[in-house]
This record gives structure tokens, sequence and C-alpha cells, in this order.
């Protein structure tokens, strides 16, 4: 019996791969071997037969298991072309043989299966079952350096592996797929093999226990009841449970005490605020606009609607529209106008130098990335100057979709400065670009109203005299020297000056007005109600203008009136000098299209982005829901579902949620609800040996998830222990300790640190902190400097990280409070390992092991020996922070305990989701 093999050999890759199974055969068994070797033919050469010679099964039994790998034979049906092959052909290929055209090199495409199959003359990259025909392989495995790819300059080399798994899938047929990314989701079945088991709670479980057994894997038991209330709490509200609530939760025997416990958190005005946070990372939100100048903005109402949006349980379809284009809804609220601020959180270049024109052009590409990057999960912007390198998406779609965005009467500068009603009065003055919403307070409105009524009838009184006031003032004028004139810093003021020295015929309104004025508030003339009337007209329009200037106003989309509709035209290379031809709005063209005879306007874009059969916007948004649970998405890839992006862990389980989540009417909470309450959620997190070693991310989900607390929520934990947290919802940005100096270099001594003294200013959470983007808080490490579009932050551990949960102000206050709350409430029996005891519990939500136990006693007692053989330390100790010191006990004893609470908030549990 003969078998065929094709062998690939060169000097530095060889592969292999059978035709047919091959079954055990005797060692004579005679083997007709196809040999390629050397270099491949020229492109465009005629084909060469390969060699063929005859080789024992007993030669090539030695060569065999170096050869074959664990796709060897593999049939159609067993390759995954998104899983196995794309990756390769995308990280490798691509670049210069995928979707853009003008980078394209030797007229190649290999990102569609008609390129790669196409005839180029005698030849094809991919010859489907024929891999020894197949220019790819010839190419990947050539001998010469100038015919081997990718070419050596590139930097990227195929593995023996990948070269073998491309053989494979030819001879298979070369079985391609459109990325899955781009297909909608279908609602899948539930795996048969787990049906029947115990474990799942919902369908969720059913596939990820489909998941843990094909890797032999089980799951771990559920966490024990207070770690899952601490889990539950710090992962639905960002705050730790109390003392009373875990009680509550561990006394309730009911089967449902879970279940109800989801409800209460569900139900918590902070559970808008905890799932705000990743949105104003996603929506780059900040209160500063950016760049060397970094003046201020009030954004922040918008932040507040995020939040009252999230508690309301806004369906996400409408939490889309709202944002991208609530402006453009039939008689849209202030509400729905306020929501569209979404897309005016980008920077904002106030600097004397920068070019508007440019500067627009940046705001609009930003809202095209932050767009695409939070609904579709698509790196857009990489088809800003050209078509993308790797995903189906062409620089005229990108222009298309820039359209969508580049029709509202912004200038590229900045057009109104104000005070802005900023909370501390040292702060710089505010900025704005239009469009803009200004937001009034009742009283500021009244103050408008009675200002306009008052300016109006001095003015009216005015105008009754103003010929003779007219003649009056040009009397007065004859008598006013040239030399008088000239006295610009003397005599008169500088715009006085300038007024009189210009002839009367070639005066302004504006000049002719400031002599007028200056003639009725200033000289010594003899109508004292003419001053009367203009002292009390200036003191009003000087009060309507700092009421006007007070007034805050948020920064919203708007768009331009038709007949002023600004064009949109492809940019060479995205330079905004070099317009090309103009475009349409529209959407990329790999995407379903958008309904006939739809409007091409922002809402109905909006609109579009949830329709039923979308394939990214669901996908894209519970994956990072899972995200914010369990650490890492489903899609480990947040920002970029396309074929550079990472492939699903659990594919079916993308597809279930995401067709849950339309079936649900977009509801956020109900895909919440299911995730929290699935039994892989309830997972201990402990790990094993063997769980590190097979899965040491835990992708698989055989526990629980366990990572670092976001610095936020850190910063919110440590007050809530100490009893010093306020939990005011909504309100101006505050600003918590931070050092004085921290905005100084930046802006060159002209910006400073207010220096904050109230309990309202320092103790409010994290999510109302100032965020300067210049200089984001120094304490949130691993956030976002929200400068542009973040959906996946970093997560990292530094000694510079330790060193501000021990030292930072507001961790050293809130050690001190935390002690002074268990030392407040102590009883005269109560001992000091008792009291550790009772601080261990309320930090942690457990008992202390009897060695932590003595562990924290041991660093008590030393701290304590410490403190009261150095008095003065432990005065300036209890000293530090805003917050009340109870002179009752004594400082020693303060400062001791407030050692141990420090290392409390500093415990691995504590730092970390358990």
């Amino acid at each position: 019996m003969v078998k065929t093999y094709h062998l690939f050999l060169s000097p530095y890759k060889t592969s292999i791969t059978t035709l047919y199974t091959l079954y055990p055969q005797p060692l004579s068994t005679p083997i007709v071997a196809r040999v390629r070797m050397k270099k491949p033919r020229p492109l465009g050469s005629p084909t060469r037969a390969p060699r063929q010679f005859a080789i024992t099964a007993s030669a090539l039994s030695i060569v065999l298991p170096l050869l074959t790998s664990p796709f060897q034979n593999a049939g159609a049906e067993e390759f995954d072309f998104d899983r196995d092959i794309k990756p390769i052909l995308s990280e490798n290929c691509f670049h210069c043989h995928g979707p853009d055209a003008a980078e394209r090199k030797a007229n190649l495409r290999v990102d569609t299966r008609d390129g790669a199959t196409a005839d180029l003359g005698g030849y094809a990259a991919i010859v489907p079952g024929k891999a020894s025909e197949s220019e790819l392989i010839a190419r990947l495995t050539a001998h010469d350096a100038d015919d081997l790819m990718p070419p050596p300059d590139s930097n990227r080399t195929l593995t023996h592996k990948q070269i073998t798994l491309l053989t494979d899938w030819i001879e298979a047929g070369a079985p391609w797929a459109e990325h899955w990314a781009f297909i909608p989701p279908q609602r899948p079945t539930l795996p048969d093999e787990t049906k029947n088991a115990k474990w799942p709670r919902n369908q969720l479980d059913h596939f990820i226990l489909a998941r843990l057994q094909s890797h032999d894997l089980t799951p771990s038991p559920p966490a024990d009841k207070r770690t899952l209330i601490r889990r539950l709490s710090l992962d639905l509200t960002g705050l730790p449970p109390s003392p009373r609530e875990i009680r509550t939760f561990l006394d309730d025997a009911s089967p449902k005490a879970y279940e109800k416990l989801v409800d209460r958190l569900f139900a918590s005005p902070h559970y808008g605020e905890r799932m705000a946070l990743p949105w104003l990372d996603a929506a780059r939100y900040a209160d500063s606009n950016g760049f060397q100048q970094d003046g201020n903005r009030h954004q922040w109402p918008w932040r507040d609607w995020v939040v009252q949006a999230m508690n309301d349980n806004m369906p996400f379809d409408q939490f889309t529209v709202e944002q991208l284009a609530g402006d453009l809804l039939p008689n849209p609220s202030h509400s729905q106008v306020i929501a569209t601020a979404f897309n005016r959180n980008h920077m904002l270049n106030g600097e004397g130098g920068a070019i508007k024109e440019e500067q627009q052009v940046n705001y609009v590409a930003d809202r095209v990335d932050t767009t695409s990057t939070v609904w579709l999960g698509l790196t857009m912007a990489c088809a800003q100057c050209h078509d993308h390198k790797y995903d189906p998406i062409s620089q005229k779609d990108y222009y298309r979709f820039f359209a969508y965005f580049n029709n509202i009467p912004e200038t590229g500068g900045v057009d109104r400065r104000s005070k802005g009603g900023c909370s501390l009065g040292n702060m710089r003055s505010v900025q704005y670009s239009r469009p803009w919403l200004e937001q009034p307070t009742p009283d500021q409105l009244a103050v408008r109203n009675e200002t306009a009524q008052t300016i109006k009838q001095l003015n009216a009184s005015l105008k009754a005299e103003e010929a003779e006031i007219a003649n009056a003032v040009s009397a007065w004028e004859k008598t006013v020297s040239d030399h008088d004139k000239k006295q610009w810093q003397g005599k008169f003021p500088k715009d006085v000056g300038l007024a009189l020295r210009t002839l009367p015929k070639n005066r302004t309104g504006g000049q002719t007005k400031i002599i007028r004025d200056y003639y009725l508030l200033h000289t010594d003339h003899d109508h004292k109600n003419w001053r009367s009337l203009a002292r009390k007209l200036n003191s009003a329009e000087k009060r309507k203008t700092e009421n006007e200037d007070s007034i805050i106003a948020v920064m919203v989309m708007e768009e331009l009136p038709k007949n002023e509709k600004r064009p949109t035209h492809i940019l060479d290379r995205g330079d905004y000098q070099s317009p090309g031809p103009r475009v349409q709005p529209g959407t990329p063209a790999a995407l379903p299209p958008l309904p006939k005879k739809a409007p091409k306007t922002r809402l109905t874009l909006a609109r579009w982005l949830t329709t039923p059969d979308h394939p990214l916007t669901a996908r894209v948004t519970v994956n990072r829901y899972w995200q914010t649970f369990f650490g890492i998405g489903i899609v480990k890839t947040t920002e970029d579902f396309g074929v550079q992006g990472e492939q699903p862990s659990h594919p079916d389980l993308l597809d279930w949620l995401s067709r849950e989540f339309i079936d649900s009417g977009w509801n956020v909470k109900h895909i919440h609800r299911l995730i929290v309450t699935s039994a892989a959620y309830r997972q201990s997190s402990k790990v094993t040996p063997r769980l590190l070693e097979v899965d040491p991310e835990n992708r698989l989900l055989a526990r629980g998830a366990r990572f670092r607390l976001p610095s936020p929520i850190l910063r919110d934990q440590a007050l809530a222990t100490a009893g010093l947290l306020l939990t005011d919802i909504g309100g101006m940005p505050v600003y918590p300790y931070q050092p004085t100096d921290i905005w100084n270099d930046f802006s060159f001594g002209k910006i400073t640190y207010p220096h904050a003294d109230s309990r309202a200013q320092i103790h409010r959470r994290s999510l109302y902190t100032f965020w300067r983007r210049t200089v984001k808080p120094p304490n949130m490490f691993d956030a976002s400097a929200r400068q542009v579009c973040t959906v996946r932050s970093s997560r990292t551990n530094t000694p510079l990280q330790a060193l501000t949960l021990l030292n930072d102000v507001t961790y050293v206050e809130a050690a001190r409070a935390f002690a002074q709350k268990i030392l407040s409430a102590a009883k005269p029996e109560d001992s000091d390992e008792s009291l550790l005891a009772r601080a261990f519990l309320q930090a942690t939500g457990r008992h202390a092991t009897a060695k932590e136990q003595a562990l924290i006693s041991q660093a008590f007692d030393e701290a304590l020996a410490h403190f009261k053989n150095h008095p003065e330390a432990a005065s300036d100790f209890v000293s530090i922070g805003v917050a009340k010191t109870n002179s009752s006990i004594p400082d020693p004893r303060v400062a001791a305990f407030s050692q141990v609470t420090s290392l409390l908030f500093n415990l691995d549990e504590i730092l970390n989701k358990e």
C-alpha cells in the first residue's frame, strides 16, 4: 500500500502533511514522498513538478514525530478559520497584502478568499487542496532571503507549527469564514453535556462548565457568605458592606438570601456611581480641557446624568441614542441635550498658537475614535490616513463616519472664558467651545431677570434725555486739551483717551458710548440726576456680568442649519490642509447597511448601532460588563474586536449574552444580575497549583475572579471603613488632599491646587474628585488620564503604590479616624486584643485567625511603646487631616492603634477583590 506525503524542505523551515490517514504499516512499506527543495520559483514563473523519491516507513517513522502537529490530517470541519488561520495571516501578511489598497504589494490580497485564490498569472497564493502548488507555502519555506515571506526586515517570523497548520488547512480545502465579530450573534443552545449538571445556577454557567469539562477541569466550591457580600458590595456599589449589613446577610438562612442582597444593592443610589466609573473612562470625561493651558470646564452635569441613568436602569439603546443624538430627538428635554456632552468630552486646545481649523478636525476625529471604540469595538482611527491594514474599513468608510460628527457649530478654539462657578476662589477661568448649554440655578435666573428689568428701565430714563446728554458731552469734549487726551495712564483710562483722540466722524459706536459713560460717571458735571442714573445702570450691568459669568455651561452637541452644513472630504493622509473627494455620512461597508431612505443624521446612526441585527454593539457592551465583574473580558482586547483582537474565550457565551441583552430590551441590570447570580461568579477565588499552571489568567473561570481593586474604590473603601465618607450624590467636582504644588510645573506656576479644608471637599467619593488631564490625581494609580477613550485600564503593582497606601494623607487620616472610631466605642471591659479583633472584623468582614491576632497585637504593642517614648511624634500623627480628634484618648494610644488600622488597609484581601 502506497502512502503519499508532501515534504517542503529548506535549511530554515520544514513541514509535512499527510493526504490520507496513516495506519500502522510494516517498517518496509514503501512510501512515495514528493519533495520541494531549495528556493521556490520566482513570482509568475511556471509551476514546477516536485521531485519524487521512495522512502520506507522505517525512515519516515523517525521524522514523523518531529514534523507532525496536532492539526495533522485535519478535515475542513476541524479548522476554525477565525481561531486557527486568520490570526496567522493577519499578523504576518495583512500589512502588505491586506485591506489597504494603497500599500498592497505585488497586487496580492490574502484577507479575502477571492484575493488569496486569485490567478495572478499562472500561480495563486492559495490553491485549495494543493499546498504544494500554493505560492503562500512556497514563500513561507523559501531558502533565498529575497523570496522568503515575511521578508527578513519585517521582523516577523512564522513558527514551524504555524506553517504546518497553514499547509494542513490548504490541503483540507482552505475553508474560509467571515470574521466572527462581523456576523450577527445568534442565540446558541445550551451545551448538551451540561444540561443535567447540578452546578449551573443560570444559563451562563452551562457555557462555563462545558469549557471546563473540555479541559478536564471542575469548578471551585462557592465562596463563603462573608466573602460573597464583600465581593458583591464592592462590585455593585464600589463600597464595602457595613458590619450590620454583613450580620444581616449571615443571619438570613433563606434560600434566596443572596438574591435579596443583589436586589438591595441594585436599588442603592451608589450602584449608579460604581457603574459610572468605567463609562467616564470610556467617555474621556475630565474637569479640564488638557494641553498646556489646561483650562477648567464644567462637564460634571453630564457625569451626574450618567449616574442617574445607571440608577434608573435606562435601556442601553436609549442610553446610546440620548448620548449620541439627544439634541436631534423631537422636542428634546434639557436632560437629553445634556446627555450629548458625551461627545464634547474631548480635549480642547485653547493655546494661542493652535490652528483652529486643525483642532476642529482633531475634535471630530476624537469623536469617531471614541464612538467606534465604545460601541463597535473597532480601531477605526487606523483608517484616518489610509485604508485599515487589518480590518475591512476603508479610508472612505472612515470619513463617511466622520461626517456624522462634523456638522456642529464649533470653531476649533475657545469661544468663551468665565469664572463659571468655580468652587474655590483661586481657580483658573473656565473655557468653553461652542455649542454649549447653560445651567443657571434658580437664584441666578432670578438675578438675570431682575437685572434685565432694571437695565431696561434705567436705559429708558437716560434715553429720554439723550439729546441733552449728547450736547453736554460735546461741550465737555471741547474743554479737554490735546495734551490731556494723550494722558492715557494719567488723566484718562486708555480706552477713553483713545476714543477722545479719534475724530467724531471716525468713531465707532462703542467709542462714542465709552466717552458718554465716562462723562456721566466721572466728570464734574452739574446734572446729578444723570450721574445717579448712570451709576445705577453701571452697577446693574456689573451685577449682570458677574451673574452671567458665574453661570456654568456644558458643552453639548448641536447641528448647524442646513444652509450652513459643513462639507466632509477625505483628507489625504489625514491632513486637514489636503481635502480630497467629498463624502456623505455613512457606515462601514462591512457592517449592516442603514435603513433605506433614513436621513443621514447622528440620530439615524445612533439607532443603527442598536438594531437587533447589528453584529457588534451588544457583543462589545456585554464584554465590558463581563470585564467589570471578572477583570478580563470574554474578549480580552476589549477595545479591539477586529482581526488583530483576541478570540473570545467563550464564543457561544458571548453570543448568548448578546442576544439576551438585545431580547431583554437592552436591560443593563438584567445582564448584571445574570452575571452576579451565576455559579461562576460565586466561586471561591482560591487558586490551586494545577489551576495556576493550566489557566494562570483564569480565562476558563474554574475559580472566582481575583484582582486588585481600582484605585478610586480603594480610596472610597478606606474612607467608608473609617466612617469619613460623605455619600452625597452628584454636584461640582471637589478637591481632596493633593500636594499644593502638583499643578505648578505644567502651568509654570499659574495654576495652584486649592487648599481644601472642609470635609465636603475632602471626603466625597472619588468619582467627584476634580480630574485635571495634565496631572491626574496621584493617588489614583492605574486610572486613565482621560485624554482619550479608554475601555481597558491597566493594572500594575509597584512600590510607589504601596507607599501611597501607607503614607498618602487620605489613607493616614482614614487609618487614624478608623482607630478613633474603634477606641471611642470601647467599653471598660474591652481589652486591647478585643478592640484589635473588632477592627480586623470591620475591615475585612471576617474574624482574624490566631496567628493574625497575634501579629496585630504585637504590632500594636511595639507601636505603643514607640509613641509613648516619642509623644511629640504621636501628637503630630494624630493631627494629620481635618477629621476631628477625640481628645479624651491619649495621643500615643490613638497613634499606635492607627498603625494597626493602616496595616489592615494594606492587607492583600483589602486591596484585592476576593
